[in-house]
């Protein structure tokens, strides 16, 4: 039973969602949102870090997953992300953790079913998805949609890894 956590990762508002997967089995355990405000920028990558790295203590993930940086209209907001991400990857490396990353299309296609989808759109399936009572907040349900991501893909290379995948040839599933 592999525990995840995944992160969104922000220059203010950090998310993190931490999941139990067990074959197609997942179970929500916690998540929520790393505030940093408007503090210098290397005291908002401190806090990430160490709120990071004791989220990491507590919980005892055997998988980490953030969300690739993605290009920006703004440099300036790219490289800020890049900065938070990076605090994230080192709490996560610290750990002896190995990092997975995924592109936020990957995660709308992986948890809504299409890579244009919203921010609305993925908050609902996260909630459907992990059997919550309300949605969670913008940035959790993100980092929850990471976790979900990484969760199936691991499902996903693990049966290729054991055959369990086919060749499709004329629409049809042939097995080898």
């Amino acid at each position: 039973m592999a525990i995840i956590m995944g992160v969104d990762p922000g220059s203010r508002i950090t998310g993190y969602g931490i999941i139990r997967a067990e074959g197609r089995l997942i179970e929500y355990i916690d998540s929520g949102c790393i505030r940093v405000g408007e503090k210098p920028m290397a005291e908002r990558l401190q806090t990430i870090f160490h709120s990071l790295a004791t989220l990491i203590g507590e919980y005892r993930p055997g998988e980490f997953a953030i969300e690739q940086v993605f290009m920006a209209r703004n440099p300036d907001s790219a490289l800020k992300l890049g900065q938070a991400r990076g605090a994230a990857i080192v709490a996560a490396a610290n750990s002896g953790l190995e990092v997975h990353e995924y592109s936020a299309r990957q995660v709308k296609q992986s948890v809504v079913g299409k890579g244009g989808a919203d921010k609305a759109q993925v908050q609902h399936m996260v909630q459907v998805l992990l059997a919550l009572s309300r949605k969670p907040q913008e940035d959790a349900a993100d980092a929850l949609g990471i976790a979900l991501c990484h969760a199936h893909m691991s499902q996903s290379m693990a049966r290729l890894a054991t055959g369990g995948g086919g060749k499709v040839r004329n629409n049809r599933v042939r097995r080898q």
